[in-house]
């Protein structure tokens, strides 16, 4: 293989590249929704704005069942180790976004809960991932935005 192969543009434009920019602009323009969003309690609304939220407690939001859910289920489903999970637990419970409970399944085990205030969040975080889809299709147009919609949905499954 010759070196003239193995330059060029190939490296910044392939679609796992692409595909990874795209994620980190959306989040990053979630967090900025939030951020000024007037129902997210102000330390939290403070503490985003600073960027001290980050896609890392997103997890927690996207992931967490609204009914609560063990540390465990909760790690599996965002792809990350426990303990990385119970530390995000530990950030988010000290910020008011959770708290642990004993499991009604199980009284060995915890579950990790939503407080009113980790509610709002949630609240919060459906609004600006509304509002970011919205500005995506009005960047790139409905149909294109469909299209993109199926086929990641269809890569993902």
């Amino acid at each position: 293989m010759m070196i003239e192969d193995l330059s060029g543009g190939w490296r910044q434009t392939h679609l796992g590249r692409l595909l990874g920019l795209a994620m980190r602009r959306f989040d990053e323009r979630v967090l900025v929704l939030m951020a000024s969003n007037v129902n997210v309690p102000l330390g939290l609304s403070h503490l985003a704005a600073r960027g001290q939220v980050g896609a890392a407690h997103i997890h927690i939001t996207r992931h967490l069942a609204v009914e609560g859910s063990r540390l465990t289920d909760l790690a599996r489903a965002a792809g990350m180790s426990k303990q990385a999970m119970g530390n995000l637990v530990d950030q988010c419970e000290a910020w008011g976004l959770v708290i642990r409970e004993p499991d009604p399944r199980d009284a060995r085990a915890r579950q990790v809960c939503f407080t009113p205030v980790g509610l709002a969040w949630l609240a919060a975080f459906r609004e600006a991932v509304n509002q970011a889809e919205r500005e995506f299709r009005s960047a790139v147009g409905d149909e294109v935005a469909t299209v993109v919609a199926l086929g990641l949905e269809a890569y993902a499954s």
